[in-house]
């Protein structure tokens, strides 16, 4: 049904293949569009939007079931409790 298909990067201008595996996962997906930029070129630009975010928010807490003082990637709400690594993998049975 699918067959290769060579595209130009818009970005880097190297010619990249369009696999039929990949044109039958975008048709799968829904997407309209055919990839306009290479697989580097692509995963640089992902690479660069992460970094754009800057980095998580810390919160300092203490675990509330060994009493250590940690540090959480959320604020922490009151009447829940909060798990320091070693006790979430422990509640969560992950020994």
């Amino acid at each position: 049904m699918y067959s290769d298909k060579t595209l130009t990067c818009k970005e880097c201008g190297v010619e990249f293949t369009f696999s039929a595996s990949e044109q039958e996962f975008y048709a799968e997906k829904g997407f309209q569009n055919e990839p306009a930029r290479c697989p580097e070129c692509r995963q640089r630009r992902r690479r660069a939007r992460n970094n754009d975010r800057g980095e998580r928010e810390m919160f300092t807490v203490i675990c509330d079931q060994c009493g250590v003082e940690t540090q959480v990637p959320f604020r922490p709400t009151n009447g829940r409790p909060v798990y320091c690594r070693e006790c979430l993998m422990q509640q969560r049975g992950e020994e």
